[in-house]
């Protein structure tokens, strides 16, 4: 799947955090998309989020060739726990966005759990037995 997001003039940049499951959430399942790019339809806001491996990009359907907010700047080098939350900033794009960005960051949670859980892995994991070193 192709989408061209155009982007407004930037309305305002605010520095916020996400919780660690969303973070990694929506890693896991851009990293194991085709293509490197997820998409998930965060359907009780009718906002399509498209995740990059440089931004999370959302769109309002209403507007559905122009970014309403976006969050990039990932600084998830820095943590140093997995569970620790992730510094970003949320980008404005149109005036709506900063009534969203207050429901996005649960609503989004909410999306990628049920995207998940539909996208699991249809095999079992196996552990591998750990063989003893040969000098």
């Amino acid at each position: 799947m192709q989408i061209t997001v155009h982007r407004a003039a930037e309305l305002a940049r605010v520095h916020r955090t996400i919780a660690a499951s969303t973070y990694n959430a929506a890693r896991l399942l851009q990293r194991r998309s085709r293509d490197g790019v997820a998409f998930v339809a965060i359907r009780s806001m009718q906002v399509l989020a498209v995740i990059s491996a440089d931004e999370f990009v959302f769109i309002d359907s209403a507007q559905r060739a122009w970014a309403m907010l976006a969050w990039d700047r990932f600084d998830s080098a820095s943590r140093v726990s997995l569970a620790q939350p992730i510094e970003h900033d949320c980008v404005s794009y149109a005036p709506g966005a900063t009534a969203a960005m207050l429901r996005l960051p649960s609503e989004f949670q909410r999306a990628l759990l049920e995207l998940s859980a539909r996208c699991r892995p249809q095999q079992a994991a196996r552990v591998l037995p750990l063989r003893a070193r040969r000098d």
